[in-house]
């Protein structure tokens, strides 16, 4: 089934649970970020998993559009994280590949943006699972070659963690 409808990606979550989405271009696998950002609330928080080239930036831009963002929105590697302040809610986007471990996050001042007014944004989040709160909505992006080079498996997932 294919959703490009944020309200009907909620709908479903609430419902179900989980979605299993297919996208078949990098501009497909935006517009699915994109529908989901304009229906995202301030304190919620989205995890992106994926191996590195599998879209995960692709998505935020997307996600990061929905929400009324105009700037460039790049993985923030090396940074960590990158506030992005001119949408209807801030985004605050982490990657947290290079973290060592979650006490790193501390550093950073993590729960103010996890329980701030905006929406967050984490890729890699399996790094740091520990400090993750209890609610969030899991989203996972996989490719499969043989069904094509630009083919993504995205599952979206709303997830208690404990």
């Amino acid at each position: 089934m294919e959703y490009k409808n944020g309200m009907e990606i909620l709908a479903v979550l609430k419902k179900e649970g989980r979605i299993l989405a297919e996208t078949m271009s990098p501009e497909e696998t935006f517009a699915l970020g994109e529908a989901l950002g304009r229906e995202a609330s301030a304190g919620q928080i989205f995890t992106l998993t994926g191996d590195l080239g599998v879209g995960k930036t692709v998505f935020t831009q997307g996600f990061a559009k929905g929400l009324g963002i105009v700037e460039t929105v790049n993985s923030p590697t090396f940074t960590i994280l990158q506030i992005y302040e001119e949408g209807r809610l801030p985004l605050y986007h982490f990657d947290v590949y290079r973290i060592g471990d979650a006490e790193e996050m501390d550093e950073i001042g993590y729960e103010d943006y996890f329980y701030g007014d905006g929406v967050c944004l984490i890729e890699w989040a399996d790094l740091i699972e520990e400090i993750l709160p209890e609610q969030l909505v899991r989203i996972s992006v996989e490719k499969d070659p043989e069904k094509g080079f630009d083919y993504r498996r995205i599952e979206i997932e709303r997830r208690s963690l404990r």
